[in-house]
């Protein structure tokens, strides 16, 4: 009887023990449920450190990649809620970074570079460019002046006052170096700062005497005001220039990573729907506020999708050409690298 016994339960034990393998080999709990599949820890991202960012931008086309992204919930699916803040430029934007008004900005590369070579960001340990934004093409940089100005052509443009945003950006650099290339002194004109949207006034009540402008500005002064375009800063020695893009401090990129990747996989797709009219132009309505005869008109330049250094070194160079740097300046240890890269 005994041994009896000793056999059942060894042969009991032994198919619990087989039950019990084939569990583990077929992925099934004794009690049912799905297959789970092995996943792969790397490849899975990380719980974002930070939901919701307070993102710098202008009310300009080139930040159509933001508003892409937020309207089709490109954010949203990376766990990211985005709180636009209205800059001036890029340069006025830094400041914010700094003292952690703004988590992550838009702003031009001249800013963003001038700025690294002075460390006016070293407190936070420096400043990080994680996406590019936007690259110039002809048309979407023009200088302009009034339809009565005794202004015709660039070389009227010796002795006069200019319009742009904010000083020592790309808007000056572009200016600077295409001006020269028309055989005018940049030394002999006035740049005077002036928010995009009040550069129109600026121009129409004679405060200056032409405006650096971009898109959507360019075409509602043109529309507004019969603005006429004098020169292309986005011609000869700045054709194809790369304008601006996204940048946050080191010390966030440091204590937020999984936040920073979420936001460059969130903006690769805004930057890729960016470069399509139909989805672009309502949303100009929205954030730019102009109507849909003046979006439908306006100029677009280039959404590029990868931050690439050698691009991007392009403009330190002609900065220290024109004063703006006062030595080399090599961009690439400011580079965030997308996941992926």
């Amino acid at each position: 009887m005994t041994r009896r016994v000793g056999l059942s339960a060894r042969r009991i034990i032994g198919g619990l023990s087989a039950i019990a393998m084939l569990a583990v080999v077929s992925g099934c709990g004794l009690l049912g449920g799905s297959e789970d599949k092995p996943t792969d820890a790397a490849a899975t991202p990380g719980k974002v450190e930070k939901t919701r960012i307070k993102l710098g931008l202008l009310p300009i086309l080139d930040v159509a990649s933001v508003h892409v992204a937020i309207k089709k919930n490109y954010f949203k699916d990376e766990g990211l809620e985005v709180e636009p803040v209205s800059i001036q430029g890029g340069a006025a934007a830094i400041p914010g970074l700094i003292n952690g008004d703004i988590d992550i900005t838009f702003g031009n590369w001249v800013s963003f570079f001038a700025a690294q070579a002075k460390d006016a960001a070293k407190s936070v340990d420096g400043l990080k460019l994680i996406n590019d934004g936007y690259q110039a093409k002809p048309e979407m940089f023009l200088i302009l002046t009034g339809p009565d100005s005794s202004i015709k052509s660039p070389k009227d443009l010796a002795g006069k006052t200019i319009a742009i945003n904010t000083f020592k950006n790309i808007a000056e650099l572009t200016a600077k170096a295409t001006l020269e290339a028309n055989d005018v002194d940049p030394k002999s004109v006035t740049f005077k700062e002036f928010s995009f949207p009040d550069m129109q006034a600026a121009v129409q009540n004679k405060t200056v005497d032409a405006a650096f402008m971009v898109e959507p500005f360019i075409s509602k002064a043109q529309r507004a005001i019969g603005a006429v375009s004098v020169l292309d800063a986005a011609s000869g020695p700045t054709d194809g220039i790369p304008v601006a893009g996204y940048g946050t401090t080191g010390k966030f990129a440091k204590e937020n990573p999984n936040t920073v990747a979420a936001f460059q996989r969130a903006m690769a797709k805004g930057q890729r729907d960016a470069a399509d009219r139909p989805t672009v132009e309502p949303l100009l309505v929205e954030y730019a506020k102009v109507d849909k005869e003046t979006a439908s008109l306006v100029h677009f330049g280039e959404f590029p999708t990868t931050l690439d250094a050698t691009r991007l070194q392009r403009v330190a160079t002609l900065m220290k050409t024109y004063g703006l740097l006062e030595k080399d300046f090599d961009v690439k240890p400011m580079l965030v690298p997308a996941p992926g890269s």
